[in-house]
């Protein structure tokens, strides 16, 4: 009944769509960087729903004309403003081909679980977890961090928390620094266990968590009848991409018994950049990882992952065998362990499809390259910044984010912090490049989050004399 009418004439408009959409992402180094949506085109998206259905060619006719330049600019080579990956058009096939099998991944036995399986099972080899781990795709890492939560605090108190609650049990509480995403704090939330359970601990002069600074929050803790169970160690902050002492922390979580997590949410995956690797040394020994694909691995959104040494805990927290989910020896609705019993959802999607076919065609090795030029190219800003005094770097470049500010002679610091985000502002409006505003050390940034595999060295170049010339136009 909703099937093309015309099959020949929806052949011909499928091909064409594929290609705009190819030539788009060929020339996007020529298109703005971002451009506001105009109020016309707001307009027309706000209208009411249609009622009688429309010709596809006009309604694809509309998508290029009040959808398609207006995205969100992390496609284009000069979108520094937040860690998002850029894609790749093999993403683009990708996408196309799991719509076709329009699979749930919830569970069962079809294709689409076991290429989730492997997707899972070279991740977790790669980090180096044992037999008997598991593993699940999330829609990103934020996800990834309520459902680590809720495996720490089974394995606290117990699988009986599942039908109790927290009603009466003893008060739970976790560490983290103050560079840690706010998504942890939301687990905690989520979790029932509240913020005010989350230590937020200082960072020492490189923004990492002080190992020793948790061991005495410890302490506290436990002297006043709290309950330690979980530590959260950062695999590159969102801030400034620092890297918490990973093996000290697991080494204290070790000792005190509390389950180690890793928020690896783009700086987990440059395991696979050799420069990087010895430094997530302890990344080995979490409990659990999160981290995305979308990110560095350049998936297309959404593809977020969770990993757990223990599968049986991170099972037991979530399984449950309705009668309408029975599992059979054979069938389809064989195929056991399904994916339902390792995260909050029974409706997946075919997510994993994009990260096998990025894998596949790029290798680990090309994606580690692919993160080390990047890498590279965040040292090489942050020298480009250093020898300008109209430019001061707020932070050392440990990773791929370069933090800094405009400087003006005669202007206090909340007159600089001020303009400093105008900048930004007007960076994005100007359609050269995309940055956005962060605070540290209590002044304003300027922060250059390099993700992409299209940014050449020249677009460093261009993004600082586009922020030299609105500083100049500024009053």
């Amino acid at each position: 009944m909703l099937d093309p009418k015309d099959w020949t004439a929806f052949r011909a408009l499928s091909h064409a769509a594929l290609d705009d959409a190819l030539d788009y992402l060929e020339g996007i180094r020529e298109r703005p960087a971002w451009q506001e949506v105009p109020a016309d085109v707001r307009a027309r998206l706000a209208s009411a729903m249609p009622q009688e259905g429309a010709p596809l060619e006009s309604i694809y006719r509309e998508f290029v004309r009040d959808i398609l330049p207006y995205h969100s600019g992390n496609i284009h080579p000069r979108f520094f403003g937040w860690v998002q990956g850029s894609g790749t058009p093999t993403g683009v096939i990708a996408e196309m081909l799991a719509a076709t099998m329009n699979s749930n991944v919830g569970g069962r036995n079809h294709g689409a679980v076991y290429v989730e399986r492997a997707v899972i099972a070279w991740f977790l080899h790669l980090f180096g977890f044992p037999e008997g781990a598991s593993g699940v795709m999330t829609v990103g890492t934020s996800a990834s961090n309520v459902i680590a939560v809720l495996v720490a605090r089974t394995r606290a108190l117990g699988i009986g928390v599942r039908e109790s609650g927290l009603a009466g049990e003893a008060r739970l509480v976790g560490y983290a620094s103050s560079a840690t995403h706010g998504c942890v704090r939301r687990a905690f939330e989520v979790a029932g266990l509240g913020s005010a359970a989350l230590r937020v601990l200082p960072t020492d002069s490189q923004h990492r968590l002080d190992p020793s600074a948790v061991a005495s929050a410890i302490s506290r803790d436990r002297a006043e009848g709290m309950q330690p169970f979980m530590i959260v160690g950062n695999a590159g902050t969102v801030d400034v991409g620092a890297i918490d002492p990973l093996a000290a922390l697991a080494d204290l979580a070790e000792r005190e018994g509390l389950w180690f997590h890793v928020d690896g949410a783009f700086g987990a995956t440059a395991i696979l950049a050799p420069s990087i690797a010895p430094r997530l040394a302890g990344i080995e020994r979490a409990d659990s990882i999160a981290f995305d694909f979308h990110k560095w691995l350049q998936a297309p959104y959404d593809a977020g992952c969770l990993l757990v040494r223990d599968g049986e805990i991170h099972r037991a927290t979530f399984a449950s065998t309705p009668s309408y989910l029975t599992r059979m020896p054979r069938g389809l609705a064989s195929g056991q362990p399904w994916f339902t019993d390792y995260t909050l959802d029974l409706s997946r999607g075919f997510r994993a499809l994009k990260v096998w076919f990025t894998i596949k065609e790029h290798g680990a090795n090309g994606l580690g390259a692919a993160i080390e030029q990047n890498v590279r190219q965040a040292k090489l800003l942050g020298e480009m910044i250093d020898a300008d005094e109209r430019f001061e770097l707020l932070a050392p470049v440990q990773l791929n984010i370069v933090c800094f500010r405009y400087r003006k002679p005669g202007l206090d610091e909340a007159a600089l912090d001020a303009l400093n985000d105008d900048l930004v502002i007007a960076l994005q409006e100007s359609g050269i490049a995309v940055t956005s505003s962060t605070t540290v050390g209590h002044r304003r940034a300027i922060r250059v989050c390099i993700v992409n595999h299209r940014t050449q060295d020249e677009d460093l170049g261009i993004l600082l004399d586009a922020l030299r010339s609105l500083a100049s136009a500024a009053h």
